[in-house]
């Protein structure tokens, strides 16, 4: 009987060990002495380009420097707040997290720098009322890529006599990229009356909603569609399914133009389907972990820390297609 209750304990052990880190845990056993411990939320598995992120992360916050605690938040507020409760409660080091939107930050990171624990964004910013609740954010400017994407389309419209009929797939409503790109791009193209947006809606950053939403684009206007604007390349694929099961040429038909230059977008375009995608690297573990060094020693650090990026077309996807890392 006492065998098979340290065995019952054992296993108990094992199972709250497992549970404890969300989505692969944390690698303490690998973890060297002085360790600097991090609590990571990530928004979740919703793209190409949220897995590469992912994983550059784990290689960048890896032991043995770094104890990385790290959590899953599968698109959901609430569970984002929760993971982070639970890194303050650890009494982790550093808190790093890419929020699924940008408001409703203020008790949590409150809770956070009442605890002494600095915190870094990733990716993507939070509307707050004091700034000092987080040290830094590292990431892209979303609104740049919404006026890339637009300028692009502005440029390839050259000569073309109006209206252009756009599309307009959203990201998941309330995040900085789906408000910023929006913003980017309408703040272009609100300056030439040949183009409207006739349809907007989220598609949250994922392929599947993607050609949902796109198939009811279709439905509403039939063949007048120009263009299709995405947010990221997922839902851009998404919909070129979706284009053609309705019978229509992706990329000819209807000139598509999308965020992030993830590789199915270079394979997309290769096959003539996706026309151009405004690049936002992902691979941003490297410079986070610098940031995290750098605010667990009390040093100063920019508040905003950018990436450089750049826009890629059809003519140039074979040749970078090689080159791409994710």
């Amino acid at each position: 009987m006492r065998n098979l209750m340290g065995v019952a304990a054992l296993l108990c052990a094992a199972v709250l060990t497992a549970c404890s880190g969300g989505d692969g845990g944390a690698d303490t056993a690998a973890a060297g002495e002085g360790a600097i411990t991090v609590g990571f939320s990530q928004v979740g598995a919703e793209s190409e380009w949220r897995t590469a992120n992912t994983r550059s992360v784990r290689e960048a916050l890896a032991a043995p420097e770094f104890d990385l605690r790290f959590s899953d938040a599968q698109q959901k507020q609430e569970n984002q707040i929760k993971a982070l409760r639970s890194f303050i409660a650890q009494g982790v080091d550093v808190i790093a997290f890419s929020p699924v939107v940008e408001t409703g930050w203020d008790t949590v990171l409150r809770e956070a720098k009442a605890a002494g624990i600095p915190v870094v964004l990733t990716d993507r910013a939070v509307n707050v009322s004091d700034e000092s609740l987080y040290a830094t954010l590292v990431g892209s400017d979303f609104v740049e890529e919404g006026r890339r994407a637009a300028r692009w389309l502005v440029e390839d419209s050259e000569g073309e006599a109006g209206p252009i009929r756009i599309v307009e797939l959203q990201g998941t409503v309330g995040s900085a990229p789906a408000n910023d790109r929006m913003r980017g791009f309408k703040e272009v193209i609100d300056a030439d009356a040949r183009f409207q947006i006739v349809r907007s809606q989220s598609g949250d950053f994922t392929r599947a909603r993607g050609k949902e939403v796109m198939e009811a684009f279709l439905r509403a206007e039939g063949r007048n569609i120009d263009v299709l604007f995405a947010h990221n390349d997922d839902m851009a694929i998404g919909a070129i399914q979706a284009i053609e099961e309705a019978g229509l040429k992706p990329g000819t038909d209807i000139r598509i133009v999308s965020i992030d230059g993830v590789r199915g977008a270079f394979e997309a375009m290769k096959a003539g389907k996706l026309n151009a995608t405004v690049e936002c690297n992902p691979l941003l573990g490297p410079q986070l972990a610098q940031l995290v060094r750098d605010v667990h020693a009390g040093r100063e650090v920019p508040k905003r820390v950018m990436v450089e990026e750049g826009v890629f077309t059809q003519d140039q996807a074979e040749a970078e297609l090689p080159n791409r890392k994710y």
